[in-house]
């Protein structure tokens, strides 16, 4: 009985710690979004989480709320603490330094700077550390900062917004509105959550999108990624306009016009170069080209071609469905472009993970299988 109801605790703690690190995600990128909580006789003394930015790191902050409290405490962590110097302190040291006497944490950090260098430094310094608590739920909110540390890319979410049978836009190409406006509410929180937004240039050009996160009081906003070999967007649209007030990255090919590069640096704009694959950009290289600049989740919202683009090359991790109750026909705009399936084997299964209505819309979202 007394293992149980310490596994229970220290669930509900890491838990609270999960849920502070969430915080985070969007804002604190290339960094992981971690949350601390500090526990003593059975009181929280200090929570933290990773600051906008990627510092502090959220283990101070949560020591510097615990104070002298601290001494004796437990840390719940939901990522291993550094053991390395980078533009701060190591926080395995700062936790040695406060004097706990516990440390519980979710999972152990990949990035070969630190993998397990931080529990030996607790370790040797003589502080309890357990580790493995709600290491599942920590492995799917680390999962962006994981894959950019060992794979060079950023966690892929595709988000689709679409009628009951497939479609994203009218065969005139309306598509404002499919789904109502708790749905599309929905997706400003979604972004606000992402490192960056991205869409194809197809989109940019024919729904002159700002791309932004509104009405929900956000001050950091996401990257606006678009993809576009020949750089040929309107110079005088919303993500023109702004470039200089929320970013706007520009994926393109080699053979993109030079006058169309230097228009859009001198908007504000970051050009990334891409290589080429048949007649489109190759989307590993967009991806590791995001994944090096620092981007650890990316909320991609379409079009059909880039969608289509990513699911051939198994770049998608998650898949974000709002479903309208209307159809719209085979005339309009399929959600997904053309993929040159000869067989249902061919195709990428995921594993739904939640069905939940939104307004008069259903939200389905689905996880890589396996």
């Amino acid at each position: 009985m007394m293992a149980t109801k310490a596994n229970q605790t220290d669930a509900r703690y890491m838990a609270l710690a999960l849920s502070l690190g969430r915080r985070g995600q969007g804002k604190c990128w290339p960094n992981p979004a971690v949350g601390c909580v500090i526990v003593k006789e059975g009181r929280i003394v200090g929570r933290g989480w990773t600051q906008p930015g990627g510092r502090p790191h959220a283990e101070p902050q949560a020591l510097a709320q615990a104070g002298e409290a601290a001494r004796g405490a437990t840390a719940y962590v939901t990522l291993e603490p550094c053991s390395h110097f980078g533009e701060t302190p190591p926080c395995a040291q700062a936790l040695i330094d406060a004097g706990v006497s516990h440390v519980v944490a979710a999972i152990e950090d990949s990035d070969p700077r630190v993998s397990g260098q931080g529990f030996e430094m607790l370790r040797m310094a003589g502080i309890t550390v357990r580790t493995g608590v709600l290491a599942e739920e920590a492995g799917l909110d680390h999962a962006g900062f994981f894959y950019k540390t060992e794979q060079g890319r950023p966690w892929v979410t595709l988000k689709l917004a679409s009628s009951f049978d497939g479609r994203i836009a009218t065969g005139s190409g309306q598509s404002k509105w499919i789904t109502g406006p708790e749905a599309r509410r929905r997706v400003h929180a979604m972004r606000a959550c992402h490192d960056a937004v991205m869409v194809g240039g197809g989109t940019a050009r024919a729904d002159d999108p700002s791309l932004t996160v509104r009405d929900l009081g956000v001050a950091e906003q996401p990257v606006r990624v678009v993809i576009s070999r020949h750089l040929d967007l309107p110079l005088m649209g919303q993500l023109a306009r702004t470039a200089k007030e929320v970013p706007v990255w520009l994926c393109h090919g080699a053979g993109a016009d030079v006058e169309r590069i230097q228009a859009w640096e001198g908007l504000g704009a970051r050009l990334l170069p891409c290589a080429a694959h048949g007649v489109q950009l190759d989307p590993n290289d967009i991806l590791q080209q995001l994944g090096a600049a620092g981007l650890t989740r990316v909320f991609c919202e379409g079009g059909s071609a880039l969608a289509a683009s990513l699911l051939a090359f198994d770049l998608v991790d998650e898949l974000i469905g709002f479903t309208a109750g209307l159809g719209i026909g085979a005339e309009g705009l399929p959600s997904i472009g053309a993929l040159g399936l000869t067989g249902l084997e061919r195709a990428g299964r995921f594993d739904l993970v939640e069905t939940t209505p939104v307004g008069g819309d259903v939200l389905h979202r689905w996880h890589r299988a396996g």
